[in-house]
């Protein structure tokens, strides 16, 4: 146990993982060795920023707590606090089943861990981090909560209402990181396209995601987590327009059949989702749409899980994640349906879509053989160097390998490449010149 070192452990979403470096921060400002999902935890101090989503997270970041509960018991650590989203929700159950830990704190409420040890939060650093992932990329939350309130979805009942943050603040907190060697942004939040509603009275992407393209030194912007319904169309332009906004979409649709959308609450029709999807294409030719679906959500039928293996046959994602129904607390679908598809069922649906969209992948990977494409080195792992495109979020999308004996790279560095071959998910690519 090393005194003064403070190991925080990040679970869940990039939201959090914003939060965690925010906080290392200001631990870092209070004098402590701060640092971040260590393989060999080994301060005196440990911070768990859980996450609370659904079923499979909360299991995970129960246990994470509950494994450093002992070893607090066996005094390899000395104090153990818990945050975020799982302890939002959970605060009073969590303190009175687990007195071990020392305190727990909320989603909103972590600065008050630094009162609780005799520091002080510091204001002024308010939009500075320590970043933990590699230094040529970092995360951008735009907003809080969420205002959409899905059947199934506890983030509201977490988060709350929508909060946007002014835009001045993200201005200048990208200004600040470019300014640290920065050069490709996340943008992030529950919902991207409800930005600016709350302070602003209406929406406001378009016009943030144009003044963050515009910051000199911002080489790649990406956008994480649309809303199909009354979706700002006039954000396509702008994606248009700017060369440095990539030309990549992540929006959840979750489910395609007018029943399921109706029972989900997600206020958009069968025929408004291909509708948006097509205009998104038109206007932005050569983006590469991820998306998100949900198997076994109650009411679920075999002909509505039918008409969603057609829309995936039919729209071709580019990138597709999906996951079965995880019932709630507080939800609308746990207080009013029964969650009666088996387990098994959700899972056979899972995979089923799962190898479908698998096929797709492998079809238009091969596609992108012969191409020249412009990448960004990531890490050097055993022979060969991981980059991706601007069609690739980090950690969860395809990556591009290089031969490391081809030549030397730099870590952070944009390279123009050609594809020659291609697996299911990723690329395989020689070097044909640097970007300057």
């Amino acid at each position: 146990m090393v005194k003064n070192r403070v190991d925080i452990i990040t679970l869940g979403c990039s939201k959090n993982l914003v939060d965690s470096e925010h906080l290392m921060r200001q631990f870092e400002a209070a004098g402590y060795e701060v640092r971040h999902d260590a393989e060999k935890v080994t301060g005196e101090i440990v911070v768990i920023n859980t996450c609370g989503f659904i079923g499979d997270a909360k299991e995970e970041s129960i246990n994470m707590i509950l494994n450093f509960v002992a070893a607090k018991a066996k005094k390899k650590i000395k104090k153990l606090y818990v945050m975020g989203c799982l302890s939002e929700r959970f605060m009073t159950e969590l303190a009175g089943e687990i007195p071990e830990v020392d305190k727990f704190y909320g989603k909103f409420d972590w600065n008050k861990l630094l009162d609780d040890l005799g520091k002080e939060y510091v204001p002024d650093l308010r939009l500075e981090r320590i970043l933990t992932t590699p230094s040529h990329y970092a995360y951008i939350k735009i907003a809080e909560g969420c205002n959409r309130m899905c059947s199934y979805c506890a983030i509201p009942i977490i988060t709350g209402h929508y909060q946007s943050r002014p835009m001045e603040d993200i201005i200048e907190e990208i200004e600040m990181l470019v300014r640290k060697g920065v050069k490709e942004f996340q943008i992030i939040a529950q919902d991207l396209t409800y930005y600016g509603m709350d302070i602003y009275k209406k929406f406001c992407i378009a016009e943030l995601v144009d003044r963050i393209a515009s910051v000199p030194g911002v080489e790649w912007v990406r956008l994480h987590y649309a809303y199909p319904a009354r979706f700002p169309y006039d954000l396509l332009p702008v994606m248009r327009k700017h060369a440095n906004v990539c030309k990549y979409l992540d929006i959840a649709l979750q489910h395609i059949s007018d029943n399921m959308l109706r029972m989900m609450h997600r206020h958009v029709t069968k025929e408004e989702t291909y509708e948006l999807l097509s205009r998104i294409r038109k206007e932005v030719p050569g983006i590469h749409i991820r998306t998100t679906l949900m198997v076994g959500h109650p009411g679920e039928g075999e002909s509505d899980f039918e008409e969603l293996k057609e829309f995936v046959r039919k729209a071709r994602f580019e990138r597709m994640g999906a996951f079965a129904y995880s019932e709630e607390e507080g939800t609308y679908a746990a207080e009013t349906y029964e969650d009666s598809i088996p387990q098994e069922v959700k899972q056979a649906r899972l995979d089923e879509l799962m190898d479908i969209q698998q096929g797709i992948s492998a079809e238009l990977s091969a596609e992108k053989i012969g191409k020249q494409m412009k990448v960004i080195i990531d890490r050097l792992e055993g022979d060969y160097y991981i980059g991706r495109t601007e069609f690739d979020s980090p950690e969860v999308d395809p990556e591009v390998l290089i031969d490391r004996s081809e030549r030397e790279l730099k870590i952070g560095q944009f390279y123009q490449v050609e594809v020659v071959n291609a697996d299911d998910f990723d690329l395989y690519a020689k070097i044909i010149n640097d970007y300057e």
